[in-house]
């Protein structure tokens, strides 16, 4: 291949068909890597306590239930 007289020049050469050319999206973009699609590895005791997918969610709902109780306060020593 030879190098361009100028480098300035960034014309594309005839030959080029864009219409032809694909885009192919990578990194964070690829189609692959869509949300829903994010992989979690859990650790063996877990796997044992919770061995579906179905039972991670549940339990982790249940935590994000009693996230919202509201505590009462403790009284103050006098």
């Amino acid at each position: 291949m030879q190098k361009p007289k100028d480098p300035e020049d960034y014309e594309l050469r005839d030959e080029y068909d864009l219409s032809k050319m694909t885009v192919v999206p990578k990194g964070r973009y690829e189609p692959g890597r869509r949300a829903g699609k994010n992989v979690v590895v859990r650790a063996p005791d877990v796997v044992q306590a919770f061995p579906t997918d179905e039972a991670v969610n549940e339990a982790l709902r249940l935590v994000m239930q009693i996230a919202k109780i509201p505590r009462k306060r403790r009284a103050k020593a006098a």
